[in-house]
């Protein structure tokens, strides 16, 4: 069954290095700055956003003190000055199991944050400084992500293989991307595709318009292609708020795993060919899902498949693929809200309508 799914080969999580060593890495450029900004737009945007944007460092316990080689490792990622409380944004995996981290501006300045709050299935987090009698540079301004079109140009600006302070550039490749991170066996919907340098270290920069607006949390990088892939910014606009106040967010959930249409399901299934939509292919149990009597694939002793809905809309929109769906529920839906999925099953169309619950901790599933 052919699969959509994005594999994210390298999450550009952190950078792994012993403390006190020096490290130099080689890199390529995959891409050159736009002409249509210039090199002196594009310092001054650098210069106006530099102090903002920090690089943090985790430390990593040993997993055996008497081996010297795996003393004072540390992880880094980067972040940005979210509000003027000492907010900073950051990725959930640079920050993973940590709850101090060291902060470091541009300027050299050093301070330790608390993580105030964590996201896995959006990979965002916020950390906040703890020394609040700190004048801190001016928060980034959050630009609107929905506002992207493919070719504008963007800005990334991190701390790829610890080298503070990189910036490079690049267009918007494509946007709604659906960011798999199959070690943990969850998606990330909308995510921004760009060709501007991510490397590891870069986890938790800003990607910036023209404007020096943030339109994106980079996030991950897929190597050596040199694709790079950051979360919206209307994902920080809608979750950050929630995490400082209460630490975690509450992602809507459904409880099904799914597959977007292709030629051999209409095949399977003896579909019209002009069908579009996603197959079910399981069914959490007790899930919302498995409450309204969603069938999911069965298997037969053969190993052959067949059956499963065929949801082909939700509350009255098309579904064409199954990015559709998970950025659905997550743009536009809540936890306890109603969703209506009209279904294929037996050639007959029929509507459920279902309740979302919160998705377990321990599950990713849709």
């Amino acid at each position: 069954m052919h699969s959509l799914k994005i594999l994210i080969l390298i999450m550009a999580v952190a950078v792994i290095v012993p403390v006190h060593e020096s490290f130099f890495a080689k890199t390529h450029a995959f891409n050159e700055p736009n002409s249509d900004i210039g090199s002196k737009s594009l310092n001054t945007l650098f210069e106006s956003v530099k102090n903002s944007i920090v690089q943090i460092t985790k430390s990593i316990p040993s997993t055996n003190p008497a081996d010297p080689i795996n003393e004072n490792k540390t992880s880094l990622g980067t972040g940005f000055i979210y509000d003027n409380l000492g907010h900073i944004v950051t990725n959930n995996h640079v920050v993973e199991n940590a709850k101090l981290v060291d902060v470091t501006f541009m300027n050299g300045d050093r301070y330790v944050a608390n993580v105030t709050g964590t996201d896995l299935y959006s990979d965002l987090a916020v950390i906040k400084i703890i020394d609040n009698t700190t004048s801190l540079p001016q928060p980034l301004l959050i630009g609107n992500s929905s506002e992207l079109r493919v070719g504008d140009q963007v800005i990334a600006i991190g701390n790829p293989f610890g080298l503070e302070g990189s910036m490079t550039t690049g267009i918007v490749s494509q946007i709604g991307r659906l960011l798999s991170v199959d070690q943990k066996g969850f998606s990330i919907p909308n995510a921004i595709q760009t060709d501007a340098l991510i490397n590891p270290g870069n986890s938790g920069g800003p990607l910036l318009n023209t404007n020096g607006e943030v339109v994106g949390v980079n996030t991950a990088g897929i190597f050596p292609s040199g694709i790079g892939l950051a979360v919206p910014s209307n994902a920080v606009t809608k979750i950050i708020p929630i995490l400082i106040k209460d630490g975690n967010y509450s992602h809507p959930w459904l409880g099904i795993t799914g597959s977007t249409v292709s030629n051999d399901i209409v095949k399977r299934e003896g579909l019209d060919k002009k069908v579009k939509g996603i197959i079910v292919d399981s069914i959490i149990k007790s899930s919302p899902a498995d409450k309204a009597g969603i069938n999911g694939t069965i298997i037969n002793q053969y190993r052959e498949k067949h059956g499963g809905d065929v949801v082909i809309a939700m509350d009255g929109k098309q579904i064409i693929k199954i990015e559709d769906l998970i950025s659905y529920l997550e743009t536009d839906k809540s936890v306890n809200d109603n969703i209506t999925l009209s279904i294929i099953r037996d050639s007959n169309l029929i509507n459920k309508t279902i309740q979302l619950e919160e998705r377990p901790k321990n599950n990713a599933t849709k």
